[in-house]
């Protein structure tokens, strides 16, 4: 079954590049970033997993870890570590999770039968410090995550979690954002003293709070 917004993010223990890990162990208190890849050696993924390493500051600043995963085994991956650092020029910082039994891949749907039974699609998860599932993409293998907009919902999440407001399209951190419709409009200078602006009724803006 699909995993869906606001389940528990299924616990696992896994070896990894950086060590044997259980899963919510591991996560701790922190978000959680876990992707999969089709397979190991692959232009895409290679470009990928560098970009992710390159991330890790990004990363830190959020309370969010990443780990990636493909069905290949353990001897694999640390072969191909090599090849990412190599050509992204970075030094791989994140664990990647060899799921030869594919448990994984199959408690979080990632495998994608149609194509090859061992092929796991381009799923994406952000999971919660209370190891929730915050948010699901899957994307087709020919195209390359979205790092930036991963970051993007990070923010969200996190800004959303903590302040009655919603994020607007294509908002980027620091932007105005919408004020929840359950405030009334003669409530928000109390609860959002920076200023507000209503556009309709059910649409009232103020400045990003936490800035």
């Amino acid at each position: 079954m699909p995993i869906r917004l606001g389940e528990t993010a299924p616990n696992f223990d896994a070896q990894t590049t950086m060590g044997d890990i259980n899963f919510h162990e591991w996560a701790g208190d922190s978000w959680v970033v876990l992707y999969s890849h089709p397979s190991d050696f692959t232009p895409v993924c290679t470009t990928e997993l560098g970009r992710t390493a390159s991330l890790k500051e990004d990363f830190e600043r959020r309370n969010a870890k990443a780990i990636a995963l493909s069905v290949d085994d353990l001897e694999s991956h640390m072969k191909w570590l090599g090849d990412i650092e190599e050509t992204q020029n970075v030094k791989m910082n994140f664990p990647i999770i060899a799921d030869e039994s594919k448990q994984v891949a199959i408690a979080y749907d990632m495998l994608h039968p149609e194509a090859d039974a061992k092929f796991t699609v381009r799923s994406v998860f952000i999971i919660d410090p209370d190891k929730k599932v915050r948010l699901t993409l899957t994307y087709p293998p020919s195209t390359g995550r979205n790092f930036n907009e991963i970051l993007r919902v990070l923010d969200s999440l996190q800004l959303t979690d903590n302040y009655s407001v919603a994020t607007p399209v294509d908002w980027q951190d620091g932007e105005d954002v919408v004020v929840s419709p359950s405030i009334a409009t003669a409530d928000i200078p109390d609860r959002f003293p920076k200023g507000h602006k209503v556009i309709k009724s059910y649409l009232r803006t103020t400045p990003q709070p936490n800035r």
